[in-house]
C-alpha cells in the first residue's frame, strides 16, 4: 500500500505536471525550431508571440461570452482559439513584411535578424500590456476537473490522492494530435517536402522551382499558430500574465536546442527533457521518501535540490550543458 501511495504522489506532483508542462514547451519549441530551420535565425520574439496569441484568444473569448455562447463543460477559450490564431498570424506576417523581409532580401547575417527579433519582442510585449494589462487573468471556465481528489480517494481507498484537471487533459490530447499532424504534414505533403528541401539546401530548392516566399509564409503561419496554441494551453493550465510568457522564452529555446535546432521531433523531445528536469530538480521528495524508506531512515530535510524560485535556472543549466557537450542536440539538428 505504501508503494501505491508513493506512486500516486509521484504521478500527481511530478509525472502529470511534467507531462503537461512538457507538452506546452514542445508546442512552443516547435514554432521556434521551424523558424530556425527555414530562416536560419533564433526568433527571440517567439515568447511574446505566444503572449499576443493568448491575449487575442482571451479578447475573442470575452466577445463570445458576452454573446451568451458557451461550449461547457469545455473552456470557452477553445472556441475563441481560431480567432486568436488568425489575429496572431496576421500580426506575424505583417511583422515579417515590415521587419524581416527587407533584411532577408539583402542577405544580411543571421545575427542581424536576431537583433531585429529582439526589437519585435519588446514592441509586441508592450502592445500586449497596453491592450490587456499586466495582471494575472484566469480564463479556464467550464468543468475544472476530469476527476477530483475526493473521487480518486473514493475509487481507490488510498491515503494519497490525485486529480486530473480538464486543462491538463486538453493539453495532452491536443499535443498528441498536433504533433502527429505536423509530422504527417512535413513528411507526406508536397508543401512539407518543399519546406524540408528548402531547409536542407536553399540553392538546390530554388533550382527545383520551389517558391521561397511561399515557404517562408507557411513557416510563419505554422509558427504563429503553434505559439498561440502553446500560449493558450499554458494559460488554461495556469494563468495568463504577459511577463510570464517573456520568461517562457528561455525554457522554449532550451527545449529546441536540447532536441536539436531545426528538428521538429527533437523540439518535442527537448520540451519533455526540460520540463522533467525543472520539476525533478525543484520537487521535494520528502513525502515520497516517507512511503519508501524505513522509519529510522526518514530524512529531516525536504530532499529538494533547488527551490522552485530557481526553476528557470534549471532550463539555463540544461541549455549550457547541451551547448557544451552536444551543440547539435539529441537528434542532431543544426548547430546552435
Amino acid at each position: 500500500m505504501d508503494v501505491l501511495n508513493a506512486l500516486v504522489v509521484f504521478a500527481n506532483f511530478v509525472l502529470l505536471p511534467a507531462m503537461t508542462y512538457g507538452s506546452q514547451l514542445a508546442l512552443g519549441a516547435l514554432g521556434a525550431t521551424l523558424v530556425y530551420g527555414i530562416l536560419r535565425f533564433s526568433n527571440f520574439g517567439h515568447g511574446d508571440t505566444m503572449s499576443f496569441g493568448t491575449m487575442a484568444t482571451i479578447l475573442a473569448m470575452w466577445g463570445i461570452q458576452a454573446a451568451g455562447i458557451s461550449i461547457a463543460p469545455l473552456p470557452t477559450a477553445l472556441l475563441a482559439l481560431p480567432a486568436g490564431m488568425i489575429a496572431t498570424i496576421a500580426v506575424v506576417l505583417l511583422t515579417d513584411r515590415l521587419v524581416y523581409r527587407p533584411y532577408r532580401t539583402r542577405k544580411v547575417p543571421s545575427i542581424t535578424l536576431v537583433m531585429a527579433s529582439l526589437g519585435v519582442m519588446f514592441v509586441m510585449g508592450g502592445l500586449v500590456r497596453i491592450l490587456i494589462g499586466v495582471e494575472d487573468r484566469q480564463f479556464a471556465d467550464g468543468e475544472r476537473f476530469i476527476f477530483t481528489a475526493a473521487q480518486f480517494r473514493q475509487w481507490t481507498g488510498l491515503t494519497e490522492t490525485m486529480a486530473l484537471r480538464t486543462a491538463q487533459a486538453i493539453t495532452l490530447v491536443t499535443t498528441i494530435v498536433v504533433v502527429s499532424w505536423l509530422h504527417w504534414f512535413l513528411k507526406r505533403t508536397r508543401t512539407g517536402k518543399s519546406m524540408r528541401a528548402f531547409s536542407d539546401n536553399e540553392n538546390l530548392a530554388l533550382l527545383s522551382g520551389i517558391n521561397p516566399e511561399r515557404v517562408v509564409t507557411i513557416v510563419w503561419v505554422l509558427s504563429a499558430a503553434l505559439a498561440t496554441l502553446a500560449g493558450v494551453l499554458y494559460g488554461l493550465d495556469k494563468s495568463f500574465r504577459p511577463i510570464t510568457y517573456f520568461q517562457l522564452l528561455l525554457p522554449v529555446f532550451a527545449a529546441a536546442v536540447v532536441g536539436g535546432l531545426g528538428n521538429p521531433i527533437g523540439a518535442v523531445a527537448g520540451g519533455f527533457v526540460v520540463a522533467f528536469s525543472e520539476i525533478l530538480v525543484t520537487y521535494s521528495f520528502k513525502k515520497l521518501a516517507s512511503y519508501l524508506l524505513p522509519t529510522e531512515w526518514q530524512p529531516e530535510g525536504l530532499l529538494q535540490l533547488l527551490s522552485t524560485d530557481y526553476k528557470v535556472a534549471v532550463s539555463f543549466i540544461v541549455l549550457i550543458l547541451v551547448l557544451l557537450f552536444r551543440p547539435t542536440g539529441i537528434f542532431r539538428g543544426k548547430a546552435a
